[in-house]
């Protein structure tokens, strides 16, 4: 798979989860925290349309089954709102949230080279969720390979939580 070409240099200075769907166990809380702290300090966020070296805030929500990205200014007005469907994401996140059940878990009583060989499992599916979310952003939005896997992480959170 190539990876985007990335033109712009926009970037998210803000990344908020909705919080009415709860919350979750304190690892899935930890991997929320670490994204959106790792996104925060490092990312590339372009919407189409929007001015070179803009700054953007972010709130992540699911709504109705699909998954909404709702896209403000730097002084938090509103610009561009994107719903995508998480069909296609079905598979890949029911996937992922089988292999990080089975992280945590080795990581409480696996050897070092079993937690390792399904970290890098973890890993290739998390990145194929990153390539997906790429793929469904293309002509909306455009992000790195490092913002897309830290959005996704985000995504899962939601899902985790709904």
């Amino acid at each position: 798979m190539a990876e985007a070409q990335t033109t712009g240099s926009g970037r998210l200075i803000d990344v908020e989860l909705d919080e009415t769907i709860g919350r979750a166990t304190p690892d899935v809380e930890h991997e929320r925290n670490v994204a959106i702290f790792d996104l925060v300090e490092e990312n590339l966020f372009n919407p189409v349309g929007a001015p070179e070296g803009a700054k953007f805030r972010l709130k992540l929500s699911l709504v109705d089954k699909r998954l909404v990205f709702d896209i403000r200014d730097e002084a938090g007005g509103t610009l561009v709102t994107h719903i995508l469907s998480l069909t296609p994401f079905r598979k890949v996140i029911r996937d992922y949230f089988m292999i990080c059940d089975s992280y945590y878990e080795a990581i409480r009583s696996a050897t070092p080279q079993q937690i390792e060989a399904i970290d890098m499992g973890r890993r290739g599916i998390h990145n194929d969720g990153s390539q997906t979310l790429m793929e469904r952003l293309e002509g909306k939005i455009e992000v790195d390979l490092d913002t897309a896997r830290r959005l996704f992480t985000l995504i899962c959170v939601l899902n985790w939580r709904s």
